[in-house]
């Protein structure tokens, strides 16, 4: 398992691309859709901020999920599948493996883009193990269905397509790009089903509200139990995986 974990860190390492997603473009985002809002008087600078920072935080998180497609792929095509299964190694360390580089890289990313924006934009901090519990928990779900979709879908293109659909879809839906209190109450309603809705609440909850572990825990079991769902279809999905592996 810490040999697949540790090739896998050291690839993504040496991805500039991914560093790309990661990190630069989220902070072009933040940078440019706080400076857009920042004239809207009726709305305070922290109000902006706590909007903009976790909501883009979290709309780019997801986009983890297109990385890992294309290393689960790229393992099925090159044979690195039937290779591993033709071993002792267990099926769940094959998964701990490659998903534990990918939910270091995430928690990474959100600490990154939170600390810019405490530096820069003075982000109110909250309560600290609040922020690590929702962040974790954020990771977790988005790992947890990049697994999923890994496994499940044919090719990089499909894998990047629906990725594109979560990530944005959910942005728009989950209150990302502007709060939900403003949207339709349908959509309003039907928000309340997407992981987004439940990480961006909880942010806001902690930054706005100075709640803590206690205010967060719901918003925390959502995201664990969707993480959960996606990382067993994923173990159960593996052996349809493995039939499309080539030997």
């Amino acid at each position: 398992m810490w040999a697949i974990a540790r090739t896998e860190l050291k690839k993504n390492i040496q991805d500039k691309g991914l560093w790309f997603w990661t990190f630069v473009l989220p902070i072009v985002f933040i940078v440019g859709f706080v400076t857009v809002f920042s004239g809207d008087e009726s709305t305070s600078q922290q109000e902006i901020v706590t909007q903009i920072i976790p909501g883009y935080t979290i709309m780019f998180a997801f986009f983890i999920m297109i990385s890992m497609v294309i290393a689960f792929v790229k393992d099925r095509e090159r044979g690195m599948v039937a290779r591993i299964a033709s071993t002792p190694v267990p099926i769940k360390n094959y998964f701990l493996g490659k998903w534990l580089p990918f939910m270091i890289i995430v928690l990474i990313q959100i600490t990154v883009l939170f600390g810019f924006g405490i530096v820069v934009y003075d982000l109110p901090m909250g309560d600290p193990l609040a922020l690590i519990l929702l962040s974790i928990m954020l990771a977790f779900i988005v790992t947890g269905w990049g697994m999923a979709m890994a496994v499940l879908v044919k090719t990089e293109n499909m894998g990047i397509a629906l990725t594109q659909v979560i990530a944005l879809g959910g942005a728009l839906l989950g209150g990302l790009w502007m709060p939900i209190e403003i949207m339709p109450d349908l959509v309003q309603n039907l928000s309340k089903a997407l992981p987004q809705y439940w990480a961006l609440d909880g942010y806001k909850e902690i930054l706005l509200e100075d709640g803590v572990i206690g205010d967060v825990w719901l918003h925390s079991l959502f995201l664990f139990a969707a993480g959960g769902i996606g990382g067993l279809i994923a173990y159960f999905a593996y052996p349809r995986f493995l039939r499309q592996s080539r030997s």
